[in-house]
């Protein structure tokens, strides 16, 4: 009763509700995308809320179907069978839970700021170009660069009246009600979340009205439902068979991560377990494969709703798999009430909160490279996947961190020849190049065109004592061009302190 107490249900019960309808697409879409039945993708959610939202790791990050495996999905049904899918879920589980236990979860906290912003600016708008095709009642094309391609028919379709004229009408009122709510009264907009009365006002409009539009359908849960097929694994007991489980495996634990770091920096709650995350992630996976459901990830998604609604506590995410249970179990008739449109300018909406706009000024003015590495991490997520996209933000990061964290200064200044010297060479004002910094390979084009530029008949010392790092790279070509100058030069050449012996 003292845990039932402590939750803070004016934020985490409204916010669950405004979690679930925005859950509730998702999890049909990505089964449907991914070649099964939609109720697999309702199985999952309600897992990932019920389950693996009561388990320690992350407080408000919220867990369903994956829709960065969604091709993967598509891909093993078709060569392994659906048959197939719950071996393979339940594989990713194991493994998850193996590396929760190795405490490997820790090491995706490396994760540049920029790189999380560009995350959640490309899933926000493949998201936002998705569902902008379901506000008028269309299917969207498969790719983020097809959606792009293909809006400008969509636009020349809505305004000849070409598309759903009734979808299209109330997925915009929706739209319009969602970025109008926050403007109301604070009390009213405070009470209820402006998705759910978006929604609810929607439904009651076509069920008043019997708009011809498309609802949600949902059919039994337990129809579903199945168990591993034993014979999979043979199928599965090859190079390809094994390749598809790690590549299972290493998208889910890393969109899950990700997702984390993304979240965490949204709210000032508790910060996530990574370890601890990764196990849960590992329970929810175990239990999808052994009822034969879609895998599962955290979807930053509807962990973003969850934030933006409100939520406190995890009593949010766990009570959102509930009234999944709840509706599409017990009252499916409801969901049949609430058209696809509505949800769908939710999706818009919650997409477009995604994209840091503010950030993305900011960093235009004062750090142009993270700027660059913002937008090339959303970019990529839009032309390829989630996974790929933040595979090339994090390289661009590092190669980027690696450049600028490279500094080389070098100095040529002349020294005065040493008073009485009578010997001709000591006549001559010799040359001092110093080096101080980090001397790597991404400086070498500089160095040896500075130390090559020197002439043959001066005296040269080369102070190399002010260098914080001299890479074998760099250590070679020094070495190398040492022996050059003495063989050619007519001065003498002084190194200090001595190179080290290249091995």
């Amino acid at each position: 009763m003292a845990v039932l107490r402590a939750v803070p249900w004016r934020y985490d019960l409204p916010a669950s509700l405004v979690v679930f309808l925005v859950a509730l697409p998702l999890c049909v879409g990505v089964a449907v995308a991914s070649g099964v039945p939609a109720e697999l993708g309702l199985v999952t959610g309600i897992v990932g809320g019920l389950l693996v939202g009561a388990l320690p790791g992350s407080s408000l990050q919220v867990s369903g179907p994956a829709a960065g495996l969604t091709v993967l999905v598509h891909e093993a049904v078709q060569e392994y069978g659906a048959g197939a899918l719950g071996v393979l879920v339940l594989l990713t589980g194991l493994l998850q839970l193996a590396m929760g236990a190795l405490r490997l979860g820790r090491w995706f906290r490396a994760m540049s700021a920029s790189v999380v912003h560009g995350m959640l600016a490309g899933i926000g708008l493949t998201l936002l170009l998705g569902q902008l095709y379901a506000l008028a009642d269309r299917r969207a094309p498969g790719t983020g660069p097809e959606k792009i391609a293909g809006l400008p028919a969509l636009l020349r379709d809505a305004v000849t009246g070409a598309a759903d004229r009734g979808a299209l009408a109330l997925g915009v009122a929706t739209l319009l009600v969602l970025v109008a709510w926050k403007y109301l009264p604070p009390r009213l907009a405070r009470a209820v979340p402006g998705p759910l009365a978006a929604v609810g006002l929607a439904a009651a409009v076509t069920a008043l009205f019997d708009l011809p539009v498309a609802r949600v359908e949902v059919a039994g849960l337990l129809d579903v439902v199945q168990l591993p097929d034993r014979a999979a694994l043979g199928a599965l007991a090859t190079t390809a068979g094994v390749g598809t489980v790690l590549a299972f495996t290493l998208i889910a634990s890393a969109e899950t991560l990700f997702s984390a770091a993304a979240v965490d920096r949204m709210h000032h709650g508790p910060r996530t377990d990574y370890d601890r995350e990764l196990t849960a992630q590992g329970i929810g996976n175990a239990l999808c494969g052994l009822l034969g459901a879609l895998p599962m990830t955290a979807v930053i998604v509807r962990s973003a709703t969850n934030v933006q609604a409100g939520a406190r506590t995890k009593a949010s995410r766990v009570l959102h798999g509930g009234w999944l249970l709840l509706f599409t179990a017990l009252l499916p008739g409801a969901l049949g009430l609430v058209p696809l449109t509505a949800l769908a300018a939710v999706l818009v909406h919650a997409g477009a909160k995604l994209v840091p706009v503010r950030r993305i000024a900011a960093l235009c003015r004062e750090h142009r490279g993270e700027a660059a590495v913002l937008a090339a991490t959303a970019v990529s997520i839009i032309a390829t996947d989630l996974f790929e996209g933040v595979l090339i933000g994090i390289g661009l990061a590092v190669a980027k961190s690696a450049w600028q964290t490279s500094h080389l200064q070098i100095g040529v200044e002349e020294r005065p020849a040493a008073p009485g010297a009578e010997e001709a060479p000591l006549r001559v004002a010799p040359l001092r190049v110093r080096l101080s910094g980090n001397a790597t390979f991404l400086r070498l084009p500089r160095l040896l065109d500075t130390l090559e530029r020197l002439p043959a008949d001066r005296p040269v010392e080369l102070d190399w004592s002010g260098l914080r790092h001299l890479d074998h790279a760099c250590t070679v070509a020094l070495t190398t061009w040492a022996a050059q100058h003495r063989a050619r030069s007519t001065a003498p050449l002084a190194v200090d302190p001595p190179l080290p012996t290249v091995v």
